[in-house]
């Protein structure tokens, strides 16, 4: 029963994230002209940046779930808000966002999705990414949505991913991302030639999403302008020796401890060099058997977010992966914006066994570690 209750949310997450996978792409596109970067790019108060994408993915989905579920009792937790695009000194990347929206929204119909009757102006789109301003919590149904997880990859012409989850009471019912720029070849994610324009470039583009207690995880290709008819079952890898994993972790330093993270590595015995990747592309990896294990230590003072975790992690564990903090307890996603009670940081692997190892080799190198 519970199973069928999901169908419609199902469709329509994965649906509307093919949507913003392909506003994704054509921003991403602009962003490689050289005139075009001014004023569509802006930093936020802790200078991440934040694109046009990032907003124009929010209006999208937040519109669209409200079309199919009703805007009067629909909670959504996401990254952005509009204080900056409010201001007067924004009207120009307030343009640029509401032509990226109608853009998309005049294709939704190819999608199987809701399409406006007209154009939506710049006070109903301010809405849509203002309604995104839940903070979920232990009950109720929440959606949680990061709109560009990766924005610096984004912004390179690198990975990044659009992240929708559903949780309900605290449990994630369901997760979905969109990956626009994962490769088809695995050694692509890590050494750029999968990069716009890049010499050789190879096929590209997918939404992967799975349904918690399916025991399945699916991935879908991108398709310019419509929704594919077929999807491919995906399953973690069975790797379960060190020697032979794969080990993803974040780019930038600040956001974890690499210098931990390979001494862990090292005492396990892991031989190839880390695959170092931006965004929630790093449950993609584990999830379709491209990597092993990711691994993300950071600093004390920082709070892992919701949004940053809560698709990934069902989409891994239908996949027969693992995901727990470093104490080997699962991620908890009902207290609200932040992952509170986090032990340590956070452990994702492609199976049981590969998972304990590394928790022992966490127990054995965390008294010698400077975190």
């Amino acid at each position: 029963m519970a199973v069928e209750f999901l169908a419609t949310e199902m469709e329509t997450a994965v649906r509307v994230v093919h949507l913003a996978s392909s506003l994704c792409v054509k921003v991403q596109e602009k962003l490689r002209l050289p005139s075009s970067t001014n004023g569509h790019v802006k930093s936020k108060d802790d200078d991440s940046p934040v694109t046009v994408a990032d907003w124009g993915v929010q209006a999208i989905v937040s519109w669209v779930l409200a079309q199919v579920f009703g805007g009067q009792n629909l909670s959504i937790v996401a990254e952005e808000d509009t204080e900056s695009l409010s201001k007067a000194e924004s009207l120009g990347l307030l343009g640029a966002v509401s032509s990226a929206v109608n853009e998309a929204l005049s294709e939704a119909s190819k999608y199987g999705l809701p399409k406006p009757d007209k154009p939506l102006g710049t006070t109903d789109i301010l809405e849509a990414i203002g309604r995104c301003n839940s903070v979920g919590g232990p009950k109720g149904r929440h959606w949680v949505l990061d709109p560009v997880d990766g924005t610096l990859g984004f912004v390179r012409g690198d990975q990044y991913a659009v992240a929708l989850a559903l949780i309900e009471n605290g449990k994630v019912l369901l997760g979905v991302l969109g990956c626009p720029n994962y490769p088809v070849k695995k050694e692509c994610l890590s050494n750029g030639c999968n990069k716009p324009g890049a010499a050789g470039s190879v096929s590209k583009g997918c939404v992967m999403y799975a349904k918690r207690g399916s025991g399945q995880a699916w991935m879908q290709p991108l398709i310019p302008g419509g929704y594919p008819e077929s999807a491919t079952l995906l399953k973690a890898s069975s790797v379960d020796d060190p020697v032979l994993a794969t080990v993803c972790e974040p780019v930038e330093r600040a956001n974890s401890n690499h210098l931990f993270t390979a001494g862990l590595a090292n005492s396990m015995g892991v031989r190839k060099k880390p695959m170092r990747v931006y965004s929630m592309v790093k449950y993609a990896a584990i999830a379709c058997g491209d990597a092993e294990v990711f691994m993300k230590f950071a600093q004390s003072s920082y709070k892992e977010k919701i949004w940053d975790h809560a698709a990934g992690v069902v989409i891994v564990e239908e996949a027969g992966g693992v995901v727990t903090d470093a104490g080997g307890r699962n991620l908890d996603f009902s207290k609200g914006v932040y992952l509170e009670g986090l032990d340590r940081g956070i452990i994702a692997c492609s199976g049981q066994v590969l998972h304990g190892k590394l928790i022992g080799a966490v127990y054995a190198s965390w008294e010698s570690s400077s975190l």
